[in-house]
């Protein structure tokens, strides 16, 4: 059912970005007056379509059909992604059928510099636009809750917050000089802000002001294996019971949905990371666990399994203020912009930390099988989450597909530069071969990510 699942969201979400990319595409190239041959949702084969000529069709066109100049509006037996067919445009198809006929005006490559740069960036500039559009709405309709705390409750054990000498009960006073009251700025200050950079906390303890200094490549180094608030937890933050294994240790003593966990052997769960960790000192070892339940306080002794689990699934809890911030539509239009923004710097700021070496490239780069797995994740969460995890994907197609590489839209943008420089244009096999050559190279990066993605999963 989970493969299902996967294959599933994979196809919605590669779905989306891919037909909004090609639609950029698209509504350039009808704007700047040349002729689509075709727009696809799906590749392969034809299922069925509509075009002017001879209006809705099943199966393939006749090899000798005619459209025209109109457009085949068409539906492909594969559900991944989409492409549009420009006339006149050495693209992934390959089409050499024009090479030998002077350019006609209807055709890409008879249109200015200026016409060609728009169709080209057009598909980019859509992914864009999806994530400002997606990240606006999820800014409108959602707002943000706040949560108005800045003071520690608990710090994980051999993390980058205990290596700065970081404790339980320290208040956050501000982050580079810039002052934060709300556990949100904190994170996002320590973590994403100038990604990789070192910070500067100032803090108070007791009566005590103190500054403390993290070097940014450890900052990155836990983001990369997956602590992302560097072992920091609020105060007035809870571990509660989202669902429990029938059969497990939990299940056997009685836990249910909603349960709120508040020590074991009396010492008190502030935090997820201190709840894993006092149940790896106890594996297959009674416990004393005591949860409140509604106003209840319970309490019974229960043995872990030998790799110091419980069997039940978290859920987290912040009992602190919240506050939630709405915002209008146009506020909300700037903060899709500024998150596009944010993205974007992130994802470069990524690839650097990778030449760097804090950040594994094995361990980063995902191909498709990943992407099917985090985008059923983050959908079994939430559309709020799939929603946010498609704009991220937005951005960084948008990037990769603006690379100065061939066969990708950088590619044909580099050429298309050179074209306008030189004031002709490069002859047609040249062309052909630096479009195999880039397809090549695609084809390679494909089957090194698909293998990391199978690698990882045994893993």
């Amino acid at each position: 059912m989970e493969f299902l699942s996967n294959i599933l969201y994979f196809v919605i979400v590669i779905g989306i970005l891919v037909i909004v990319h090609e639609f950029g595409h698209f509504i350039a190239a009808k704007l700047s007056g040349i002729r689509v041959d075709a727009f696809s949702i799906g590749m392969g084969p034809r299922l069925f379509g509509f075009n002017k000529v001879n209006g809705f069709t099943f199966g393939k066109l006749p090899d000798d059909f005619e459209l025209n100049g109109f457009c085949d509006y068409r539906v492909c037996l594969l559900p991944i992604g989409g492409y549009v067919k420009i006339a006149g445009m050495i693209d992934e198809s390959l089409d050499k059928s024009f090479i030998n006929t002077p350019p006609k005006e209807y055709e890409f490559r008879s249109k200015g510099t200026l016409a060609k740069l728009f169709v080209i960036t057009a598909g980019v500039i859509m992914n864009f636009l999806l994530a400002v559009l997606i990240f606006s709405i999820i800014s409108f309709s959602e707002g943000k809750v706040v949560w108005k705390t800045n003071k520690i409750g608990y710090v994980q054990n051999n993390s980058v917050a205990e290596s700065i000498g970081l404790k339980p009960g320290d208040v956050i006073l501000s982050i580079n000089n810039k002052t934060v009251d709300n556990w949100n700025d904190i994170i996002t200050r320590l973590s994403l802000d100038k990604f990789g950079a070192t910070k500067k906390i100032t803090i108070l303890r007791g009566s005590d002001t103190l500054t403390l200094s993290v070097d940014g490549d450890k900052i990155v180094k836990s983001i990369a294996k997956g602590n992302m608030n560097l072992g920091l937890t609020p105060e007035k933050f809870y571990v509660f019971v989202r669902d429990v294994e029938t059969l497990a240790p939990a299940g056997k003593l009685g836990l249910k949905s909603g349960d709120t966990l508040l020590a074991i052997n009396n010492e008190k769960i502030d935090a997820f990371d201190e709840l894993t960790y006092l149940l790896s000192l106890k594996k297959s070892k009674p416990i004393l666990l005591q949860w409140k339940r509604g106003n209840q306080i319970l309490a019974d002794s229960v043995v872990p399994t030998a790799d110091g689990k419980l069997g039940f699934y978290p859920g987290f809890h912040f009992a602190g203020r919240k506050d939630t911030l709405y915002y209008g539509v146009f506020e909300a239009l700037g903060n899709g912009v500024k998150e596009t923004i944010r993205s974007t710097e992130l994802f470069f700021s990524s690839i650097a930390q990778i030449f760097k070496g804090n950040i594994s490239a094995k361990e980063s780069i995902g191909g498709p099988i990943m992407i099917a797995k985090s985008a059923s994740q983050q959908a079994s969460l939430g559309v709020v989450y799939f929603l946010n995890f498609i704009a991220l994907l937005s951005v960084t197609l948008a990037i990769i597909n603006i690379l100065p590489l061939p066969a990708l839209d950088g590619g044909h943008l580099i050429i298309i530069l050179i074209e306008g420089i030189i004031r002709k244009e490069l002859p047609v096999k040249a062309k052909l071969i630096i479009q195999n050559i880039g397809i090549g190279l695609i084809v390679l990066l494909m089957i090194f990510v698909i293998f990391n993605d199978v690698s990882r999963l045994i893993k």
